[in-house]
C-alpha cells in the first residue's frame, strides 16, 4: 500500500530495489499511487483506504493484468443521467464520483453518493462511476453526464429517487424496502427542502421531501408546493410529525432554554441555506428579537441533522438545531424548540406510474411505524395522510 504520509515506505522501497516510475497521481480518491518495474516485474502501489484501493485498481491494475494476459480490458457499459444536485469538484485532478442511479420520467438521474476515501459504504451502495475531468470544478444540478454503470439498468429502473431534506424516517424506509425487497432501493439526496421541490418541478426526483415553514402564514409546505410547483398538479402526503431542539451535550452544561440563548457566546453549528431547519431557526430568531450575526457559528453549514449531532458530539460546537432521534443517536440532549410536521411531496403523473407504491405501503405498515416511533421525537398519527 501507498500514502502521502511521511511514513509511506513503499515508494522508497521500489526505487531501491528497481526503478520508481511514478510516486502520486491526479486522480482523487487514490492521488498516492506507486508505479513501478522490480525485476522486469510491474509493481502497483495502492492506498489504503478501501475507495481509493477499489478505485486505482481498475485505473492501472485492470489493465495491466489484462495486457500481460494478452486480452483487450474490459470497458464498461455507460448511460447518459442528469445530476439529481450539484456537484463540486476541486480543479487539476480527475475526480471519480460514485452515484445511484434511478429512472425518472424516461430519463436516469445520477445522485452523488457521500464522498471520501474511506467512505466504504459508497462501494457497495453504487450503480455507477462519474468522472469529473481534472479542468472542471464540478457540474451543475440537472446536467447532462456520462456514467459507467456497475449494475444493469433493469435493477436501476427500481429505485426510488428522493431529493430534499433530511429525516431518519427515510434512511430507516431504505432499509425496510431492501428487506422487503432486495431489488427495491431508496436512493436519497440530502439538499434542502427547497432543492428538493426544484429537483421534483426540474424533473429530477420521483419524491421530494420538506418541512418548509411559512412565516406569513404558519404553513408548511403546502405555500411553498404552491408557488414552486404551480402547473405540475402536485401531491402531498404526510410522512411523520417531529420534534426540533438544540441539540446540545449530555446534560445541557450551558443550561440553553432556546434560541435566545445563542447570542450569548455560544459556538452554533448550522444547516444550510434552502434547508427547512434553516428557516425554522431564522423564524424563531426573528421572534426572539436576535440577530444572526450576532450567533458565533450560523454560517457554519451542514447537510444534515445527523452532521450536527456529530459536530456537537466531538465538541466542536455547543448546539445546533435538529431533530431528537439525531440527538438520540449520539447520545446528546434536546432542548426542545418546535413540533413541525415533515412532508412527502410528488406529483399525480408519478404517483399513477406505481413506483412509489412500496414507499407508501410503508405508510399503512403498523410495524415500521412503530420503528419510527422507537427513534425518539417522531409521532406517526398522521402518517400517510393525503394533504393534496
Amino acid at each position: 500500500g501507498s500514502s502521502a504520509g511521511r511514513d509511506d515506505y513503499t515508494a522508497r522501497v521500489v526505487a531501491q530495489a528497481g526503478r520508481l516510475a511514478v510516486h502520486g497521481v491526479a486522480v482523487r480518491p487514490g492521488h498516492p499511487v506507486v508505479l513501478g518495474v522490480v525485476d522486469r516485474t510491474p509493481v502497483i502501489g495502492s492506498p489504503g483506504y478501501p475507495v481509493s484501493a477499489a478505485l486505482t485498481f481498475d485505473i492501472f491494475a485492470a489493465p495491466l493484468l489484462a495486457s500481460l494476459e494478452g486480452a483487450v480490458a474490459r470497458r464498461r457499459a455507460t448511460v447518459r443521467a442528469r445530476l439529481a444536485r450539484k456537484l463540486a469538484s476541486t480543479a487539476g485532478s480527475d475526480d471519480w464520483v460514485r452515484v445511484r442511479l434511478g429512472q425518472v420520467g424516461g430519463q436516469v438521474v445520477a445522485t452523488p453518493l457521500p464522498r471520501g476515501a474511506g467512505v466504504l459504504s459508497s462501494l457497495v451502495r453504487a450503480d455507477g462511476l462519474l468522472a469529473v475531468p481534472a479542468e472542471l470544478e464540478g457540474h451543475h444540478g440537472g446536467s447532462e453526464v456520462e456514467v459507467e454503470l456497475l449494475r444493469g439498468l433493469d435493477e436501476v429502473a427500481r429505485s426510488v429517487v428522493v431529493i430534499g431534506s433530511h429525516d431518519l424516517v427515510l434512511d430507516l424506509a431504505a432499509s425496510a424496502l431492501r428487506q422487503v425487497d432486495p431489488g427495491l432501493t431508496l436512493a436519497s439526496s440530502n439538499v434542502g427542502s427547497l432543492g428538493g421541490l426544484v429537483a421534483l418541478r426540474d424533473g429530477l426526483c420521483h419524491l421530494a421531501g420538506s418541512h418548509l415553514l411559512d412565516p406569513a402564514s404558519g404553513d408548511y409546505t403546502l405555500p411553498y408546493v404552491e408557488r414552486v410547483l404551480a402547473g405540475h398538479d402536485a401531491a402531498v402526503i404526510r410522512l411523520v410529525h417531529r420534534e426540533q431542539g438544540l441539540i446540545v451535550a449530555p446534560g445541557n452544561p450551558l443550561g440553553l432554554t432556546g434560541v435566545a440563548d445563542l447570542a450569548g457566546g455560544v459556538r452554533y453549528v448550522n444547516r444550510q441555506r434552502g434547508a427547512g431547519t434553516r428557516v425554522l431557526l431564522d423564524h424563531e430568531l426573528a421572534r426572539a428579537g436576535v440577530d444572526a450575526d450576532a450567533i458565533d457559528g450560523y454560517r457554519r453549514e451542514e447537510h444534515t441533522h445527523l452532521a450536527v449531532a456529530a459536530v456537537v458530539a466531538a465538541g466542536r460546537a455547543d448546539c445546533g438545531l435538529g431533530i431528537r432521534a439525531a440527538a438520540r443517536a449520539y447520545g446528546l440532549d434536546l432542548v426542545p424548540v418546535a413540533h413541525e410536521p415533515y412532508d412527502l411531496v410528488s406529483t399525480e403523473p408519478v404517483l399513477a406510474t406505481g413506483v412509489l407504491d412500496p414507499v407508501l405501503a410503508l405508510l399503512d405498515d403498523p410495524s415500521f411505524l412503530a420503528e419510527v416511533e422507537a427513534l425518539g421525537g417522531y409521532s406517526t398519527a398522521e402518517s400517510g395522510r393525503r394533504l393534496r
